[in-house]
């Protein structure tokens, strides 16, 4: 005799199943709180660095510096500002060369004027580069490449800053001069030994795969910046584009009522561009206004006068960006660039400003994992990258 069987219930189906979370969901949903809350507080700090000027200093320079703002002075910016962004955008281009992603020098001045554009409209001032890195990989089929160019590119801008600065503040008379020259000998020792400790360690400890990706990255670096095609015209372009800014500083200065000599405005305008690569400002607004009314008031040109020319190179920064206006109107958000023949079809799609802070770090872990065949594919691929528009589907970041 048998003992019965008990029935047993059906298996509930897959649907009905409860999800398992994803780990890299719950991994990754910190970070991105993290992300935004680090982009909130640059905006709140630059709003208070703005909010303390205007409380110490009123809102007399401010309005006297806008008020003197006219035409001749737009139209000097505007005139500036087509010289600085044809070479920041030939230098883009050749970057992606470098990187073998074909990017035509008149599709990289639009998209270079209507990353200009947004990032002095949005705060944070860094989205209209996310925009045109994104748009740009997406429509070259590589989207970790086409990231990686515009942040070379932006490195480039950096590193030329950075060097005529050191060179500026540390001969020429500023407020900064003494400090400078204090802490520029023991800084230069400790990069040095900075550097010679990761060269020791670095055969030993790091991991195969994270020397990989070092020696993947470098070499990108040397084929973006440093090959004898690239390196000439990225130099050229980098000490325009630093000419051309500090001649709208000194415009700025003279629009604000400023007769400092071009020499003593020279170093006040570096101090203001290095403030302005801080991300602790809205749309471009905060440490510059605050640096500038520092250092003019410490180079007894006074507080006041360093504040209304800060804020109207703000202006004047604005006016010679509006053709990027002009090109996010007229391009529609999901024109394209078209491929060649060679690559493979696959509808590409642009990303909308106000998605773009979440993009950029799915951007970076995109090209984090993609893998070495398929990097070599596109590498190999003809040139997927023309100036012709056509329709394509709104991007939304989990596209990405």
């Amino acid at each position: 005799m048998t003992a019965p069987t008990l029935p047993t219930a059906p298996a509930a189906p897959a649907r009905d199943r409860p999800a398992t979370p994803r780990p890299d969901t719950a991994v990754g949903a910190p970070a991105a709180r993290r992300r935004a809350l680090r982009a909130h507080l640059g905006t709140l700090v630059g709003t208070a660095v703005l909010a303390v000027l205007l409380w110490r200093l009123g809102t007399g320079a401010l309005l006297d510096g806008l008020r003197r703002i006219d035409g001749p002075a737009v139209l000097a910016a505007l005139g500036i500002g087509l010289v600085t962004t044809v070479f920041s955008a030939w230098r883009w281009a050749l970057v992606a060369r470098g990187l073998r992603i074909r990017l035509p020098l008149a599709a990289a001045v639009a998209d270079y004027y209507r990353a200009l554009f947004l990032n002095a409209a949005l705060p944070g001032g860094v989205l209209g580069d996310v925009h045109r890195a994104v748009r740009h990989g997406r429509s070259a089929g590589d989207l970790g490449r086409g990231v990686r160019a515009v942040v070379l590119e932006r490195a480039a801008g950096q590193v030329a800053l950075a060097g005529a600065g050191a060179a500026v503040l540390l001969t020429m008379p500023s407020p900064v001069l003494a400090e400078a020259r204090r802490i520029a000998p023991p800084a230069a020792l400790a990069l040095l030994g900075a550097l010679a400790v990761v060269l020791a360690l670095r055969p030993n400890r790091a991991p195969v795969r994270r020397g990989r990706a070092l020696r993947a990255v470098l070499g990108e670096a040397r084929a973006g910046l440093l090959s004898r095609r690239s390196l000439p015209g990225v130099a050229l372009s980098s000490v325009v584009v630093l000419a051309g800014h500090l001649t709208l500083f000194v415009l700025a200065a003279r629009v604000a009522g400023s007769t400092a000599s071009v020499a003593a405005l020279t170093p006040l305008a570096v101090l203001a561009l290095l403030a302005m690569g801080l991300p602790l400002n809205v749309g471009g607004w905060g440490p510059r206004e605050g640096v500038t009314a520092w250092a003019f008031g410490a180079a007894g040109l006074g507080a006041d006068t360093g504040l209304g020319v800060a804020v109207v190179y703000g202006v004047l920064g604005l006016a010679a960006s509006l053709p990027g206006a002009v090109v996010l109107v007229v391009r529609r958000p999901g024109a394209r660039y078209a491929r060649s023949p060679s690559e493979p079809s696959e509808p590409s799609e642009s990303l909308e400003p106000s998605e773009a802070s979440e993009a950029v770090t799915v951007a970076a872990v995109s090209s984090a994992k993609c893998s070495p065949k398929e990097s070599a594919r596109l590498a190999s691929s003809s040139f997927p990258f023309s100036a012709d528009p056509s329709e394509g589907r709104p991007m939304t970041p989990e596209s990405v």
